[in-house]
């Protein structure tokens, strides 16, 4: 990153990594960027605007600090534009970070975002929104907008647990999925999840062969219904079997029309949206560019017996590209 760059920091000011904001723009200037433009904002949804000022600003880099709603929300301005995303993650999930093995460390963190690779990622397209991690209708949406934000800083993934179990017993509602233009699903579904990523919120694998860069998003139905039948769902899911399950039907896609025969909430990355009957989803590839670990060096990363340049990533839960 050239010192004549400017750089924008997004961030959630009720969230906290590390030794904070303070510690933050102390490591920012270190590097001797030629313009920082700070913004701190209050919840995720007021960040959109925030980002968009910084474009025009002419920002070269982005620090989002915040979780996963704060990524999606920086995201959906940043699409398509080129400006790399640096992840600070000060959530309570931070499942798009985890994934691409940016750890839980401010000053870590920090050094990716200056000294990084720059990858770019696939993002979802919801109803005209973009998502970084997931998307869902029915009964994971409703979890997650009971799962309130005090519960979640507080209890972390037992909120989803507590709020999962509240929901249950939920109705089975009438679905048509449409996959790539042919119809995939027409019945009674409790849940329909769209996956950028594997895990879902409260760490659940959902997807095990989801990668954000294939040009994919991963779909699946579940027509479970009750404690006995979700709880063999997440039986399978925590074993790495979510295909295998009776209940739940999964298939990847480019372009997913889904109508419900009555209105379901939605949620994307873990922010819950208002109900609707219709979803039209998308994936966007290659729509964001994001700093992740750099391969190690050669030197680094050869053990005994490997020939030399054999190179692994760096952070275990990164993605290999």
């Amino acid at each position: 990153m050239a010192m004549s760059a400017t750089v924008a920091v997004i961030a959630h000011r009720k969230k906290t990594l590390g030794a904070g904001l303070d510690r933050l723009r102390v490591l920012i200037t270190e590097h001797d960027v030629g313009e920082l433009l700070w913004y701190e904002v209050p919840k995720s949804k007021k960040a959109p605007k925030r980002v968009r000022k910084a474009l025009k600003q002419g920002a070269d880099l982005v620090f989002v600090w915040g979780g996963d709603g704060m990524v999606q929300r920086c995201a959906d301005v940043l699409a398509g534009t080129g400006v790399p995303m640096a992840i600070l993650p000060a959530g309570t999930g931070n499942l798009f970070a985890t994934s691409l093995g940016v750890p839980v460390d401010l000053e870590e963190a920090v050094r990716i975002g200056f000294h990084g690779e720059q990858r770019k990622l696939d993002l979802g397209m919801l109803n005209g929104e973009h998502f970084a991690v997931m998307a869902g209708a029915g009964f994971e949406a409703d979890m997650i907008a009971d799962a309130d934000r005090e519960a979640k800083g507080r209890l972390g993934r037992l909120a989803y647990i507590g709020a999962a179990a509240r929901h249950l017993g939920g109705p089975l509602v009438p679905m048509t999925v449409t996959i790539d233009g042919t119809r995939w699903f027409e019945g009674e579904a409790s849940c329909l999840l769209l996956g950028n990523i594997g895990t879902i919120s409260g760490g659940i694998e959902a997807f095990d062969d989801a990668r954000p860069d294939d040009g994919w998003l991963e779909v699946g139905v579940s027509t479970a219904q009750g404690p006995i039948q979700w709880a063999r769902v997440l039986g399978r899911m925590a074993a790495g079997r979510s295909d295998e399950s009776p209940f739940v039907r999964i298939t990847r896609a480019r372009k997913v029309s889904a109508r419900f025969g009555a209105p379901l909430m939605y949620e994307l990355d873990g922010g819950d949206r208002e109900q609707t009957t219709e979803l039209d989803v998308s994936v966007v590839p290659g729509a964001l560019t994001v700093c992740v670990p750099a391969v190690r060096e050669p030197a680094d990363t050869a053990e005994p017996g490997e020939p030399a340049g054999a190179s692994r990533r760096g952070d275990e839960g990164t993605w290999t590209g």
